[in-house]
C-alpha cells in the first residue's frame, strides 16, 4: 500500500490543513520548512501522467485554495509550487503530490534549483519537443 494513500484513509496520522471529497492537504513530516504542504488526490494516481482532467483539476484547486490561503491569511508573501514526476526527475513517493513550501521575505530559504546555465540551440530543442496538431 501506498503512504499517501495510508495517510489519506486515516491509517498514518497526519496533520490534516485542508480535505474535500476528492483531495487532502497535510503539513510535510520532513519539518524543512515552516508550512510545507503536500497536496494529493485522495484516489491513488502515480504521477501527473496518469491522473485523469478532473480530478488533476480538482487537486490544481486546492494547491491554489490553500496557496491562497497561507497569503491572504497567514502571513505569508508568496509560496513555491513543486512536483516531481518519475524517479529520474526525483519522485520519491509513488502517489502525485504538490509540494506547497510558503514564503517569507528573508526567510533565507533556497527552493529554486541552481541550473547552470548551457549552450543550447533554442530553434532546435523547439523543433524536436514541439506539439503539433
Amino acid at each position: 500500500m501506498c503512504v499517501f494513500c495510508d495517510i489519506v484513509a486515516g491509517k498514518i496520522p497526519s496533520y490534516k490543513i485542508f480535505e474535500n471529497e476528492t483531495t487532502y492537504a497535510f503539513l510535510d513530516i520532513a519539518c524543512d520548512a515552516y508550512g510545507h504542504t503536500l497536496v494529493v488526490p485522495k484516489k491513488h494516481f502515480e504521477n501527473i501522467l496518469d491522473i485523469d482532467k478532473v480530478t488533476l483539476s480538482d487537486v490544481m484547486e486546492t494547491v491554489q485554495k490553500v496557496s491562497k490561503h497561507y497569503v491572504e491569511d497567514c502571513g505569508f508573501t508568496g509560496v513555491n509550487l513543486i512536483n516531481c514526476t518519475g524517479k529520474d526527475a526525483e519522485q520519491s513517493v509513488f502517489h502525485l503530490h504538490f509540494h506547497i513550501i510558503p514564503r517569507k521575505d528573508n526567510d533565507n530559504m533556497k527552493v529554486y534549483p541552481d541550473l547552470i546555465k548551457k549552450d543550447l540551440n533554442l530553434a532546435d530543442i523547439q523543433e524536436k519537443l514541439n506539439i503539433s496538431d
